[in-house]
This record gives C-alpha cells, sequence and structure tokens, in this order.
C-alpha cells in the first residue's frame, strides 16, 4: 500500500506572490542604488517595495 502524498511546503499562491515581491524589491533597491549610490538606502527601499507589494500582488493574484 502507498501512503498519501504529502501536501506542499507552500502554496503556489504564495510562492508566485513572493517571487513577484522579491523581484519588485530587487527592481527597487538597483534603481535607488543606481541614484545615490547610497547601499544602506537601496536595502531599505528594496524591503521597503518588496514588504508593501505584499498585500497589494496577494490581493491581485488569484
Amino acid at each position: 500500500m502507498s501512503s498519501p502524498p504529502e501536501p506542499p511546503f507552500i502554496s503556489m499562491h504564495t510562492a508566485v506572490v513572493l517571487v513577484t515581491a522579491a523581484i519588485i524589491g530587487l527592481i527597487f533597491g538597483g534603481l535607488t542604488f543606481l541614484s545615490d549610490f547610497s547601499a544602506p538606502g537601496a536595502v531599505l527601499a528594496g524591503l521597503g517595495a518588496a514588504g508593501l507589494s505584499i498585500p497589494v500582488l496577494r490581493s491581485l493574484i488569484r
């Protein structure tokens, strides 16, 4: 007898939202770094953009 398959660690919806948020954060961080060459400012801008995009992406991607 075979055992039932295990459920996935995270759902496909969650994976798509998190990957898209990471890409948005990298783009915003990269553009911020190119504008004023400040690494800490670019990291903060990228993290902020990624964090703020998660609730929006969660509601848009269904």
